[in-house]
C-alpha cells in the first residue's frame, strides 16, 4: 500500500490558515485579504530575486498591494468605531 496522498495544488499554492479570532464578517474578510497580501508580496520577491521583476516593479506592485491591504484595515476601524 502506498503512503502517496492526493495533494491538491490550489491548497497547496494558496493555503489559507483558519481565522480564529473574535468573528465578524468584516474581520473574516480584513483576514482573508491580510493572508492574500503575505502570499502575494512573497511571490513578488521570489519574482524579484529570480531576476523576472526589477526591483522598481516589484516595489511599485508591493506599494499598490499595501494600499490596498490599508483600505481593507480602514474599513475594519470604521466599523469598530461605528460599534462602540
Amino acid at each position: 500500500m502506498s503512503n502517496y496522498h492526493q495533494v491538491d495544488k490550489h491548497n497547496f499554492l494558496y493555503h489559507r490558515y483558519q481565522y480564529s479570532g473574535k468573528f465578524t464578517p468584516s474581520q473574516l474578510v480584513f483576514n482573508a485579504n491580510l493572508q492574500e497580501f503575505s502570499q502575494r508580496v512573497g511571490y513578488i520577491c521570489n519574482l524579484q530575486t529570480g531576476g523576472k521583476l526589477s526591483h522598481t516593479e516589484a516595489y511599485q506592485q508591493i506599494e499598490a498591494l499595501w494600499e490596498q491591504i490599508k483600505q481593507s484595515f480602514q474599513g475594519l476601524e470604521n466599523e469598530t468605531d461605528a460599534i462602540k
